[in-house]
């Protein structure tokens, strides 16, 4: 009888437990920046551009001067014109997160379960169908796709030449974000579960080599960083999205400091007119903050 008390007792206070360990959301507010030279001056503010999302991932500079991000939770692709208007570009995106450009214009996205053109209407395709989630993508300049997909065993890196089927490029300790460097001959991965951001050398058919730890993460409140988005600027310069902001590096790897936020990026983009302005997706909130580096021109992303 005590043993069945016992165990009534713990399937009774389990879901209490649960809700109590579930860590609240931190809410959106704006935080300031210290000094990174070069970068970003000191007291910039990271500011917050919408707040109240379902969620918020994906940002991308367009040709014609606005910015578009989605919101997975409600399968909506978001514009941002230069106004600073906000409207819905599109629905119905089947979750999308994810977004790039390619040299075609078509807008192409990581969704629920496949990488899908979304737009323009008459282009819409799907490139992929996939057995676990996708996480993000970047286009290269011969209008290949790399794309990352974190649940798959073991976590993956894709490719899919123009034209061409998907294809396993490289292994990944656990690929969120990616990213080429301006030559293209460097693809960054942010492992989102380790310390350190990853790098392969991009072979000329669109494969990955030499993996290696590229820069470690600073600042970290656990063992996991949770990285994810990632950007470059013209620079060469690598920007993390992990847990406490957006950490720096070099094109060497070596960490050049942190913009703070108040929730964690898990995307960011270089946009505006001259690409100065650093967007943040994550949590509830679109982020952004007014930089001195500038964004690569050479890709939208």
């Amino acid at each position: 009888m005590k043993v069945i008390v016992f165990v009534l007792s713990l399937l009774i206070s389990a879901p209490a437990y649960a809700q109590q360990a579930a860590p609240p959301k931190p809410a959106a507010i704006e935080t300031v920046a210290t000094a990174i030279p070069g970068v970003v001056a000191a007291g910039s503010k990271v500011t917050i551009v919408r707040d109240g999302l379902l969620s918020s991932e994906g940002p991308i500079a367009m040709p014609n001067g606005t910015v578009l991000f989605t919101e997975p939770g409600a399968s909506k692709v978001h514009q941002i014109d230069k106004n600073g208007t906000i409207t819905t570009f599109l629905e119905n995106t089947n979750r999308s997160n994810g977004l790039a450009l390619d040299a075609k214009g078509r807008l192409i996205a990581t969704t629920a379960l496949t990488i899908e053109v979304l737009h323009p209407a008459a282009s819409k395709a799907v490139l992929a169908t996939l057995p676990t989630r996708p996480n993000d993508l970047v286009v290269d300049k011969k209008g290949g796709v790399y794309f990352t997909l974190p649940s798959h065993k073991p976590p993956v890196v894709y490719y899919i030449p123009a034209g061409g089927q998907p294809t396993i490029v490289g292994e990944a300790p656990g690929p969120h974000g990616v990213q080429l460097s301006p030559d293209e001959k460097t693809l960054y991965s942010a492992d989102s579960g380790g310390e350190y951001l990853i790098a392969f050398d991009v072979q000329s058919d669109g494969k990955l080599t030499n993996r290696r730890n590229f820069g470690k993460y600073i600042g970290l409140k656990s063992v996991e960083s949770h990285a994810d988005g990632i950007a470059v600027d013209s620079e060469g310069r690598v920007y993390v999205g992990i847990e406490p902001g957006v950490q720096v590096f070099s094109p060497k790897g070596e960490s050049l400091g942190l913009i703070p936020t108040s929730q964690r990026p898990q995307n960011l983009a270089f946009a505006g007119p001259d690409k100065k302005t650093l967007y943040l997706a994550g949590g509830s909130a679109l982020f952004k903050v007014q930089m001195l580096a500038q964004g690569y021109k050479g890709r939208p992303k």
